[in-house]
């Protein structure tokens, strides 16, 4: 086991997580599409592993691409986020898990905007949301 990644049991994960947030973090679930509370949400600030806390999108990355999903054309930073083949349901896709907790979180599609090309499509449930609280600040 990675030292530096936080262990928890199966049991520990369910008390930590809600059922659906369980589903799709720890089982690669997929919420439906539009269902999710951060799909249209717009606040400057940092998108968040929901089950570890760990930074994964900046605001500024996020775009509306029309999928139902939050949408980020590229992680905060490339090591936030661990990319790994899946081939479930007859499909080819990129599934994208949180680097520190190995949470599933979405998949990422090579059909995004500029600059990167790519649609990192999240699920909101495997989401938490920390407002920049610099916004406005001008320093001295």
């Amino acid at each position: 086991m990675n030292q530096h990644k936080p262990y928890k049991t199966d049991e520990q994960w369910r008390k930590s997580l809600n059922p659906q947030q369980y589903a799709v973090c720890r089982c690669s679930a997929t919420e439906p599409p539009f269902s999710g509370k951060w799909c249209k949400h717009k606040e400057a600030g940092t998108y968040t592993c929901v089950a570890c806390h760990a930074p994964l999108f900046a605001s500024e990355a996020k775009y509306d691409s029309g999928s139902g999903w939050p949408s980020f054309f590229q992680p905060i930073k490339r090591a936030a986020v661990n990319l790994a083949a899946d081939e479930n349901h007859g499909m080819h896709r990129t599934e994208v898990r949180c680097a520190v907790c190995d949470s599933h979180v979405g998949h990422v599609f090579p059909d995004g905007p500029k600059p990167t090309g790519m649609r990192y499509c999240i699920n909101s449930v495997a989401l938490g949301f920390e407002p920049d609280t610099n916004v406005g600040f001008r320093g001295p």
